[in-house]
């Protein structure tokens, strides 16, 4: 009898460890983050399975709804979303494209690193196992007209890592992560754009025009 109660009692003191999963991976990895930043390579596939696009830069993003994405190679291109507008600058044409920040832009998935909130608000989730060394999560949007059929998460111990998109149209998109800088201080510009003197500026967004529930 006192070995059976010992034997509870020792029981009862080790801690339950919660089940690894890939949102328990993506829960861990957000949790009271505010800003992130690294570095990515991005592969596009067409619906043949061939090989596009290959692009790497960099990227960052900060609560609510601010990000950049600052590709270097091959060519150079800069997306800034400010918060209102969204600014898509090609400085080998010399050109800016402007437009109001959507709802599919502010929602997209690399923003629910940095609000988690939004997962279960914007998405339907499932687990997809584990392959190629990562734990998965498949993202599915609840809009009626989404960007994408799914959006999968591929999270290690340290957090995101991999990112597979698959379009309307068939055509997948692969992104590795890298660097990723957990709540480094950004500077105030990094979310700003002014298009260069000389650059042609297309599309006329005005700030405030389109308004959507942000949580703060």
């Amino acid at each position: 009898m006192r070995l059976i109660v010992w034997l509870v009692l020792v029981l009862n003191c080790i801690p339950v460890i919660a089940a690894d999963t890939a949102r328990s991976r993506m829960e861990t990895f957000s949790k009271d983050l505010k800003s992130v930043s690294g570095s990515f390579t991005q592969q596009v596939f067409d619906n043949a399975n061939h090989a596009r696009d290959r692009t790497s830069g960099t990227l960052s993003l900060q609560a609510p709804r601010q990000f950049r994405w600052d590709t270097n190679a091959p060519y150079k291109q800069l997306i800034v979303a400010d918060g209102e507008r969204v600014w898509i600058y090609d400085p080998d044409l010399e050109q800016v494209t402007v437009r109001n920040l959507g709802t599919e832009e502010a929602h997209s998935p690399l923003t629910i690193l940095t609000d988690l909130d939004q997962l279960d608000r914007q998405y339907t989730t499932s687990e997809q196992g584990e392959h190629d060394g990562y734990l998965w999560l498949r993202l599915k949007s609840k809009d009626k007209e989404p960007e994408f059929e799914y959006a999968d998460l591929g999270l290690d111990e340290r957090g995101l890592k991999r990112m597979v998109f698959l379009d309307k149209l068939g055509n997948r998109t692969e992104i590795v992560f890298s660097d990723w800088q957990r709540n480094k201080k950004l500077s105030a510009d990094s979310f700003k754009f002014v298009p260069p003197k000389g650059t042609d500026v297309i599309g006329n967004a005005e700030p405030t025009s389109e308004v959507f529930p942000v949580k703060n």
